[in-house]
């Protein structure tokens, strides 16, 4: 008899196996023509979902019935053949029972009896096995099979609809609710988020409009202004009036949507409970199961995505991560292990880790398996790192298992949980110490919700940290830090802190020794510590976080971007990231380096692009202010600098590098939109070693003109 809290989750569990039967009866169609080993691995992942899922809720005949269905479908994995017509009878007869079963048992209705499918696909396993995969094939190279036309026949006709997508009453509904469609909410969902982007707007028109009254009253025209800064001070009091306002009603608007279209997570997470309960007992290990964050709410239908990846996780780290109870005791550990699971939502992104104390991840064993399973070349594996090794267990078919058990040794799971992640525009990162554990970590955006983020400047690059993870901001002041020869740290409330650079850690310029008066921010994550050094604090704002786009989604040191009120891109930088950052020497032995300096983004991007085909390791700054900030930090081989900058244009930045002794023999290259001797003439008055015209740099010239000044310089010297 089931739980009653099972019971509660069966009516979203038939739906969700009813997308996953449809999607493996087409791939059973598909690879009944022709092998395609997208469709197979597709396949593979979708039976053992079914198998985790029926497992977790109880559903011990189901979840039997579905390993069955792999055992008959597994072993033709890599044969390159089509599937046999007998065998794709015999799945998709099974899965109709299978499916007929779950929802009696919904219903509480008789049950139909699953002997019979236990025997079909054990009579069809062997007949195939007895059949040489070449003549399997051939065979196959005529029609589909019956049942194969059968259900493809019937995917053409159209799906009856769905009690829960209509407006119509249903028995024993609450008198006066409505039920709608789920992208009638999703619809409203956008418009709260564009209600959001309104309200940042009307904040930052609020600060702008602070600015100018400061500026007024610098002007030191107070009299002559009074009436102006009186209209404008009531329009101030005004806008922020109906910023809070709007604040409030998207903050009301959420929490009512929260309430209709979301599940606390534990109603996925409880049980689990029995899977670790069920899995001892098959194992004899003991475990047990500790929830953290279960009163989390999340979108149900992210929460319905996460079912079959958190089910993997969970019976993994039970099967392959913890010891036996005696050879825990062995290790000083206690008998029984712990499985952990954290759920935690920061505005509008979601963290979940699933962690224990096992044994850790066995590099050897690991790359022992990649190397019979042939996932990776030779010489590729033994080059890698443990860090590399770790990411082989999410490798589609790869296993430590040599015996495939009825949890694991298929090959499937990881590749299961990477994969559905990805789907969710998240990612899934593994941290392993050997005799101590192995941690998970699940990121993904959260449909509902901002978060807080404090804007910094590194540079000429805005970049946003999250507020959960900085503890306090303050100013360097020189009796705080202690310099060492390879690090700085900061004393901070009796306790040495080590500071990084941001700029330097995310490769955007060399490292700076703090100085008096720059700020700090000191981060804490992961109960670590770190003071990061940074140009300016702009401010705190509330942003939407959005996933990076696939193709740079690996990058380990964002969690993401956002956008401020005029449209800017703020790269959102991740704490973890930081502050288990290992300091590493930035300076590249061997390698020049090169300072570009230009107001235009394009420009700037040109001739680092150029620079850097060339060996060059190049830094950038957007004004001859930054330029000359960070050469009294940095050091260079050469500068390259536009001449019509605002505020200060490259003859001015010339001057000044030129003022400065450590600075007079660094070779400087001035670039002009216009090719004009009196441009070049007062570029060489100013202490240019050389001039190119924007047309010269765009032919292919800057490297050769760099080349040459470096040269004449080291000759000079």
């Amino acid at each position: 008899m089931l739980d009653p809290m099972m019971e509660q989750l069966l009516p979203g569990f038939v739906d969700e196996c009813k997308e996953i039967v449809e999607r493996v009866t087409d791939h059973l169609i598909e690879l009944e023509k022709a092998h395609e080993q997208a469709h197979f691995d597709d396949l593979a992942r979708g039976l053992h979902t079914l198998k985790g899922s029926a497992a977790t809720l109880g559903l011990s005949e189901l979840s039997e019935l579905a390993h069955r269905m792999e055992d008959a479908v597994l072993p033709l994995r890599g044969k390159g053949a089509a599937l046999p017509g007998a065998l794709t009878d015999a799945l998709l007869k099974t899965l109709d029972t299978w499916m007929a079963h779950l929802r009696a048992t919904t219903a509480k209705s008789d049950l139909p009896d699953l002997r019979p499918s236990h025997k079909l696909l054990e009579a069809v396993r062997h007949a195939v096995q007895a059949v040489e995969p070449g003549k399997a094939a051939a065979n196959n190279g005529k029609k589909p099979s019956k049942r194969g036309r059968e259900a493809r026949a019937a995917r053409a006709e159209p799906a009856p609809a769905e009690p829960a997508a209509e407006e119509e009453a249903v028995p024993g509904e609450e008198a006066g609710s409505w039920r709608v469609r789920t992208r009638e909410v999703v619809s409203l969902l956008h418009e709260v988020e564009r209600l959001r982007e309104v309200r940042l707007r009307l904040e930052e028109r609020r600060r702008e409009l602070e600015r100018g009254l400061s500026q007024l009253a610098r002007l030191g025209i107070l009299a002559q202004t009074a009436e102006v800064r009186a209209l404008l001070m009531g329009v101030q009091r005004a806008l922020s009036a109906d910023g809070d306002e709007a604040a409030d009603i998207v903050a009301s608007m959420e929490d009512e949507l929260k309430a209709i279209c979301t599940l606390p997570v534990r109603t996925v997470l409880e049980p689990l409970r029995r899977s670790v309960r069920d899995l001892c007992k098959q194992s004899g290990k003991l475990a047990r199961l500790s929830i953290v964050g279960g009163e989390v709410s999340l979108d149900r239908r992210v929460l319905e995505s996460l079912r079959g990846p958190l089910v993997h996780l969970v019976r993994n780290a039970v099967d392959h991560g913890l010891e036996l109870p005696d050879v825990r005791e062995a290790r000083g550990k206690h008998r029984e292990g712990i499985v952990v699971v954290r759920v935690e939502q920061q505005g509008n992104m979601l963290f979940i880790e699933v962690s224990d104390d096992g044994n850790g991840l066995d590099l050897a064993l690991i790359k022992q398996s990649a190397r019979d399973l042939s996932i990776v070349p030779g010489a590729e594996l033994d080059a890698m790192t443990p860090a590399q090794l770790h990411q082989l267990i999410f490798r589609n078919g790869f296993s430590t298992r040599r015996t495939v058990t009825e949890v694991s040794g298929r090959g499937v799971g990881m590749d299961v949980v990477r994969s559905q992640i990805q789907a969710l525009q998240g990612h899934v990162e593994v941290h392993s110490t050997p005799g101590q554990g192995t941690r998970f970590t699940l990121t993904l955006p959260a449909e509902l919700g901002s978060s807080p983020v404090l804007v910094v400047r590194c540079g000429e690059h805005e970049l946003g940290v999250p507020m959960s993870a900085v503890e306090t901001s303050l100013l360097a002041r020189s009796t705080e830090l202690r310099m060492a020869r390879t690090r700085v740290q900061l004393s901070h409330r009796d306790q040495l802190i080590t500071v990084q650079d941001l700029g330097a850690l995310l490769a955007l310029r060399q490292p700076e020794v703090p100085h008096d008066g720059q700020p700090l921010l000191v981060l804490q994550s992961q109960g670590r510590r770190i003071a990061l050094a940074i140009d300016e604090v702009i401010g705190d704002r509330e942003l939407v976080i959005r996933p990076l786009p696939p193709e740079v989604r690996d990058l380990a040191a964002y969690q993401g971007a956002a956008t401020l009120a005029r449209g800017e891109l703020v790269l959102i930088v991740r704490p973890d990231w930081l502050s288990g950052f290992e300091k590493r020497d930035a300076s590249l032995t061997g390698t020049r380096r090169a300072l570009v300096v230009d107001d235009s983004l394009t420009a700037r991007a040109l001739h680092r692009t150029a620079l850097e085909s060339a060996g060059y390791s190049v830094h950038t700054a957007s004004s001859g202010r930054q330029a000359l900030e960070q050469l009294r930090h940095s050091s260079y081989d050469v500068l390259v600098s536009d001449i019509g900058m605002d505020e200060m244009d490259g003859f001015e930045l010339t001057l000044e590098a030129r003022r400065r002794h450590e600075l007079e023999a660094m070779p400087i290259i001035l670039v002009s939109a216009r090719d004009s001797d009196a441009d070049r003439q007062r570029g060489a008055a100013s202490g240019a070693d050389g001039f190119l015209s924007k047309k010269d740099c765009a032919s292919g010239r800057l490297i050769a003109e760099v080349q040459a000044v470096i040269a004449r310089r080291q000759g000079v010297a």
